[in-house]
């Protein structure tokens, strides 16, 4: 519990000390900057009043009484922090949505009150959604579809979803991006002068004008729905037929710069497989596996964004999967160095050749003091499913560590480690995908699996969902098909 008060503590000190940059900076970032920054700031200060509050009580309180006060203060402070960073969407949102799920340390119930940014925040007006409807398709929903439903089905961080019945009899999923959200996401990502700071302190190393860079890119992208709807129909290509991955079809004709229509799933949501049999939480986990690595070595293509909100559960394995909007596309020359890390240290488990392919990738400087052994006791943590064919269950705490082991400054690698501006959305989804395998406590024989997909590995199926892809693998499209 004291570390969830840490995590909280530290969300609203972060908040404040943005919002002091934006004071300072007030003149020249502009007034929406200094709004959203005005905001942060008043969590900030309601966060501080909070806990400065309760230490009088904390103080005389002791054992089982002092842990309910404790829990209480981190509740009060995790739904003022849901309820603020949904209203402000956008760049913050998404910083609440992966605290939801990454960090381990938050207490189950902090989890669950943050975990509603996952799946919704705050809507915009149906009549804003019509207004932009009409601006981008050239008439109101109701003259569009031969049913309209005017209450959002969800709201995220840059757009919320209408479910709606096209003329033809479609049932559609209607996403509709929020008013002026691309200012709000331009001011958020211009406040990046502390983040620069905090970069250069916690990874001295890095190139931190890169990284910031690369996000920069990769979020803006997302307010291109055009993009996003490109993505999410080669992904449609490519896994038509599958027997357990699922991504909808999207509709052209009523797809725009800020609307995209797709067609409708329904479902379960992450947070409901979490009470179903083990069984099913295995399969579902196996399957999200085999997207996120058949997507990269096998489409070049990476969904950056993978918090809970965006897959749809149907049981016996079946994921659909949503929102393509921050995709990373990857060369043959990107994805080389990844199949090379994972080669020379998991298949022939040769250290050194594990180091050159770290330096060739730019992952590690060349010539660092350092011995081979030690490079792979730090690095091995991401590794640790594949490195043996073994049953192994991923849980919380690994998920955790692998997050501490990120972003761990103590150890010797970490002044010689790089993050190429390549691969930043790449550690992304590990840190995300590692996150949700462990909240399913997901089973299997990851590294068997991991044979199947990788491309310089020939081997037969492993699992039933494996045997099960076998007639797709014989007509998938190729990647020249797909980009034709």
């Amino acid at each position: 519990m004291r570390r969830s008060l840490r995590v909280l503590a530290a969300i609203t000190v972060g908040a404040a000390a943005t919002a002091s940059a934006v004071a300072l900076v007030k003149r020249r970032v502009g007034t929406l900057r200094f709004q959203r920054g005005v905001a942060a700031a008043q969590l900030a200060v309601r966060g501080g009043l909070r806990y400065a509050g309760s230490a009088p009580r904390l103080f005389a309180a002791a054992g089982q009484q002092r842990q309910q006060l404790r829990t209480d203060l981190a509740m009060q402070t995790a739904d003022d922090i849901a309820a603020t960073l949904g209203t402000m969407k956008g760049v913050m949102v998404k910083l609440g949505q992966m605290a939801s799920y990454v960090d381990e340390g938050l207490a189950p119930s902090v989890r669950r009150t943050l975990s509603r940014l996952q799946d919704s925040v705050p809507p915009m007006s149906s009549e804003l959604a019509a207004g932009v409807i009409a601006e981008e398709l050239g008439a109101l929903p109701d003259q569009l579809f031969a049913r309209w439903d005017p209450e959002p089905i969800a709201a995220a961080s840059i757009g919320q979803v209408h479910r709606a019945i096209t003329p033809d009899g479609l049932a559609v999923a209607v996403k509709v991006q929020y008013p002026g959200i691309a200012e709000m996401m331009a001011a958020d990502l211009d406040n990046v002068s502390l983040l620069r700071r905090m970069l250069r302190v916690t990874a001295p190393s890095q190139d931190v004008d890169g990284l910031v860079a690369e996000l920069r890119e990769r979020v803006l992208e997302e307010l291109d729905y055009r993009r996003e709807a490109a993505n999410q129909q080669r992904l449609h290509r490519y896994y038509a037929g599958h027997p357990t991955i699922s991504v909808p079809a999207i509709v052209p004709e009523l797809s725009t710069r800020r609307v995209v229509t797709s067609e409708l799933v329904t479902g379960a949501r992450f947070a409901e497989i979490l009470g179903w049999p083990q069984r099913e939480r295995d399969l579902a986990g196996e399957t999200l596996y085999r997207f996120v690595f058949r997507s990269l070595y096998e489409v070049r293509a990476f969904n950056g964004d993978p918090h809970p909100g965006n897959y749809i559960f149907h049981g016996d394995g079946k994921v659909t999967f949503l929102d393509f909007g921050m995709v990373k596309h990857f060369t043959d020359t990107d994805l080389l160095p990844l199949m090379e890390m994972a080669r020379t240290l998991c298949v022939d488990d040769d250290p050194r050749r594990f180091r050159a392919s770290l330096e060739e990738a730019g992952f590690l400087v060349p010539g660092a003091p350092l011995s081979d052994a030690e490079i792979v006791d730090h690095l091995a943590v991401f590794y640790q499913l594949i490195r043996e064919p073994a049953a192994v269950t991923v849980t919380g705490e690994y998920a955790s560590s692998v997050v501490r082991r990120f972003f761990d400054v103590r150890s010797p690698v970490a002044q010689y480690a790089r993050i190429p501006r390549s691969y930043v959305v790449l550690q992304r989804i590990n840190l995300g995908l590692f996150a949700l395998l462990g909240e399913m406590k997901a089973t299997a024989n990851w590294r068997a699996v991991a044979e199947e997909i990788w491309p310089f590995m020939d081997v037969p199926p492993s699992t039933p969902m494996g045997i099960a892809e076998q007639p797709w693998l014989a007509t998938r499209p190729s990647l020249d098909a797909l980009t034709a």
